[in-house]
């Protein structure tokens, strides 16, 4: 960063004042304006979320209850961002603002938000500049996931100088009824105003966007800085509206660097040997000393407080609900939850698609097991046209960055891609129909899917190439014998987690 860079916040203007005359007017215009805005947003299903960050006592708060004075309260939420409750502690730190994503049509609001721990925590020296680059570049991938999946985010940095801090920090102490919002961390923040000053610049450079830019408001004048956010807001509802009005233009997918056209040519899925099998007797010993494992291990897991992701994909009637069964029938209850994943209903559908996953993330210590997963996205809804090609292209990476940061916050995480044969698939079925008690596991839709074997083929070995991650692998089972299939997960699992509390 260049020394004329690092004084950037130093250089704003912030004598800038209104009168009152000139605020009226200017309001009177504004109010009923951003109500229309809202209304036409809500219309077109369009999600807003707006941001406010600034120093202490920069008047957030107050600029918060300006804004939604001109607003329909049924159409907002405002979340106060504080310190983490035990809850949010307990799961990764992007979780906690995931699942407070608006939904189409409703604004949300934030007190600060995914930027305060990263800046508090810098300042008070506890953590490390990679952790602090790690959380920029997944606030930089947490931004563009948002805004390419539709939503409006909408930035404010509050900037005050240190005097007008101070002044406003020693009015609050007066009073009883205010003291309170004044900490000892503010205080020093003051104090070192500087160092902070400098942090707030690096995070404003390093996460100003094209997709999600910083709008600097010179907040010590209130007036003003009221004007200037409403007008802000105005113009990006009204582009937003003027962007889902226009006619669809054509969208080329976004680029995808790896893995190579060459290697795209080779299909994963044929080099499987499905001809590995196990008797029934090898079957049965193993299992009860992998169950007996796994037991053990879940509760060191949970002592340790290590969270665990657990994807199972594969073909219709692959075995993944036999696996799964076999994996949990040891472990403790309190401790896993086995999320059955069908097509999304319609308040899952008129959130972000990674919503409803990120809302199912296990807590530390605990262990989240997906029938099914986010990579629907990149199989079902690629080929039956329920999302676009740039939307199931740009998934991938997407995907990937969901995953490292789970990867990153601690977690295992673990893909099994559950692999049969077109013929051994149509005896399963055909066994399904015939007997009464499993006729509730095959459906028309299953049918309907083997029509498109190729595709899901070809859909299914690029997912498989583009996602394998070293922190987050697909494995692939050889599934046409269910015995050797069960205890391939098993083994797989047992062997990670032991790898990872050994790193503990």
């Amino acid at each position: 960063m260049e020394k004329e860079e690092k004084r950037m916040l130093e250089k704003i203007d912030l004598t800038k004042k209104m009168d009152k005359e000139e605020y009226e007017k200017r309001m009177k215009r504004l109010e009923p304006e951003l109500g229309r805005l809202q209304r036409e947003c809500r219309e077109r299903k369009i999600p807003v979320m707006i941001v406010f960050e600034g120093y202490g006592a920069s008047g957030k708060g107050a600029q918060i209850g300006a804004l939604i004075h001109a607003l329909d309260p049924r159409g907002f939420t405002v979340y106060p961002v504080n310190n983490e409750t035990e809850e949010e502690r307990l799961h990764p730190y992007l979780w906690r603002f995931w699942t407070k994503l608006p939904e189409a049509g409703r604004i949300a609001l934030y007190d600060s938000s995914w930027y305060r721990r990263v800046l508090n925590d810098r300042f008070d020296q506890k953590t490390g500049e990679a952790k602090v680059l790690e959380a920029f570049d997944s606030i930089l991938a947490f931004e563009r996931q948002l805004t390419d999946g539709g939503i409006v985010l909408i930035k404010f940095f509050l900037d005050i100088d240190k005097k007008e801090q101070k002044k406003r920090f020693k009015k609050l102490l007066e009073s009883e009824d205010t003291a309170w919002r004044v900490s000892r961390q503010d205080l020093k923040r003051n104090e070192e105003f500087e160092r902070y000053q400098k942090m707030n610049e690096e995070m404003i450079l390093r996460t100003d966007t094209d997709y999600a830019p910083w709008n600097i408001i010179e907040a010590v004048d209130r007036r003003y800085a009221t004007v200037k956010i409403y007008t802000l807001v105005a113009e990006a509802l009204s582009g937003a509206i003027q962007k889902a009005a226009a006619p669809a233009e054509p969208q080329q997918p976004a680029p995808l660097h790896t893995p190579t056209d060459a290697e795209l040519q080779e299909s994963t899925l044929s080099k499987v040997d499905l001809s590995l099998s196990m008797e029934k007797e090898e079957y049965k010993k193993k299992l009860k000393k992998l169950q007996e494992r796994i037991e053990e291990l879940h509760g060191k897991l949970y002592r340790k407080r290590i969270p665990v992701v657990l994807g199972f994909e594969g073909w219709d009637a692959g075995g993944k609900g036999g696996a799964i069964k076999r994996l949990t029938e040891r472990m403790d209850p309190r401790g896993y939850v086995v999320n059955p994943t069908a097509s999304p209903n319609d308040i899952e559908r008129a959130h972000h698609y990674l919503w409803r996953f990120w809302r199912a993330m296990p807590k530390a210590g605990h262990i989240a097991i997906f029938d099914r997963t986010w990579y629907g996205r990149v199989m079902v809804e690629r080929i039956e046209g329920f999302c676009t090609a740039q939307e199931w292209q740009r998934a991938y990476r997407e995907i990937n960055e969901m995953e490292r940061d789970l990867a990153r916050e601690g977690a295992v995480v673990l893909k099994f891609w559950m692999q049969i044969d077109k013929e051994e698939q149509a005896r399963r079925f055909k066994a399904r129909q015939e007997n009464p008690d499993k006729q509730w596991k095959i459906t028309d839709e299953d049918w309907r899917n083997r029509e498109k074997w190729d595709q899901y083929e070809e859909a299914v070995n690029e997912m498989l190439i583009r996602t394998s991650t070293s922190y987050a692998p697909w494995i692939i089972v050889e599934g046409n014998c269910k015995y050797y299939a069960r205890i391939k997960v098993l083994e797989t699992v047992v062997d990670a987690l032991e790898k990872r509390l050994k790193e503990d």
